[in-house]
């Protein structure tokens, strides 16, 4: 198994692509932190895993909290004795509406759960892994809007956009310590969230038009990116960081 003895903690790990980074990380022998806000989503995808005969402990945790990730991380610790991989993979967005006509509330909520959050993650993990003295890894859940911006949706893309610059600058930063730092930029899925990218009900029609701007004609499942995710915590991408992974079937160079 690719990461046999890792310890992994994932957030929004209770539905969506979180569900599939984490129940995948444990198939390949990772010891998993299930991380949801959502407390019934993180048990429900720990039980799972658990009827599998993975190792898993679910966390109740708010990713913009300070306090939460302080938090988090004890009780990843107390449970497992160490961390090996962070994915930032909680993320939030609004209804898709005009700039002019998105609340302040809305764009401070997108910018707390998208980008501080791996703020907080990176002050409150950082500091364990340089304990451990053997390196670690952070993997942030980026997005093809980065690449090809939806009208709408513009707050939610400079969030995505500062995902990646901050990325960057974390990976130079603490590359001497072995400490990595990568994202993996997904198109559109039909997630909990698809409603929202499409600014209503994701109807068979949205569907449709959406599948329309994917070259390789299908959406992003939680399976491409879990894949992603565990290539990059796997010895295989140990001389990577700093890179930003696309996995969007075309997406993000399609006119």
């Amino acid at each position: 198994m690719r990461l046999n003895g890792k310890v992994a903690i994932v957030t929004g790990a209770g539905s969506g692509f979180g569900e599939g980074i984490a129940r995948r990380f444990a198939a390949e022998g990772a010891k998993v932190a299930v991380c949801d806000v959502n407390r019934a989503g993180a048990e429900r995808v720990a039980g799972i895993i658990h009827q599998a005969g993975g190792t898993v402990t679910p966390i109740h945790a708010d990713v913009a909290k300070d306090a939460d990730w302080r938090a988090l991380v004890r009780a990843t610790l107390a449970e497992f004795g160490r961390i090996d991989t962070v994915v930032n993979n909680a993320g939030w967005t609004y209804r898709r509406i005009s700039s002019v006509d998105l609340d302040e509330a809305d764009f401070d909520r997108v910018f707390a759960i998208n980008v501080k959050s791996i703020f907080l993650a990176t002050k409150h993990v950082v500091p364990v892994l340089r304990q451990q003295k053997d390196g670690g890894l952070f993997i942030q859940i980026g997005s093809t809007v980065t690449k090809r911006p939806v009208p709408g949706l513009s707050a939610y893309g400079g969030t995505k956009s500062a995902v990646i610059a901050m990325t960057e600058s974390l990976a130079v930063e603490f590359a001497s310590e072995k400490i990595r730092f990568n994202v993996i930029n997904p198109a559109f899925g039909e997630t909990g969230l698809a409603a929202n990218f499409t600014g209503g009900q994701f109807s068979d029609k949205e569907r449709t038009r959406v599948m329309s701007t994917m070259p390789l004609g299908r959406l992003t499942t939680p399976d491409d990116i879990a894949n992603a995710a565990v290539f990059l915590a796997s010895a295989e991408a140990e001389f990577m960081t700093g890179a930003v992974l696309q996995v969007d079937g075309g997406r993000g160079v399609y006119g």
